[in-house]
């Protein structure tokens, strides 16, 4: 079953940790919402980052070790 898009463009993903997921592969910026509500985006995230964040069993453990304090962050929201 295909996911929708949240309106800020990223895919809901069935997580504790996080709620959305997006990625704009030409400026290799990741966007996460957390449940809390927080939104991050990261700089710099290769393309194959994102793809195994996606394709995790746990997007949140993912995060942690492939994401979180690897690359250059900014809250959004």
């Amino acid at each position: 079953m295909a996911r929708t898009r949240t309106a800020g463009g990223r895919r809901p993903v069935d997580s504790s940790a996080l709620r959305s997921v997006g990625y704009d592969a030409a400026s290799r910026v990741l966007e996460i919402e957390f449940v809390s509500g927080a939104v991050y985006t990261y700089a710099d995230v290769p393309r194959r980052v994102h793809q195994e964040l996606m394709d995790a069993p746990s997007h949140g453990r993912c995060f942690g070790r492939t994401v979180r304090g690897r690359y250059p962050y900014r809250r959004i929201r």
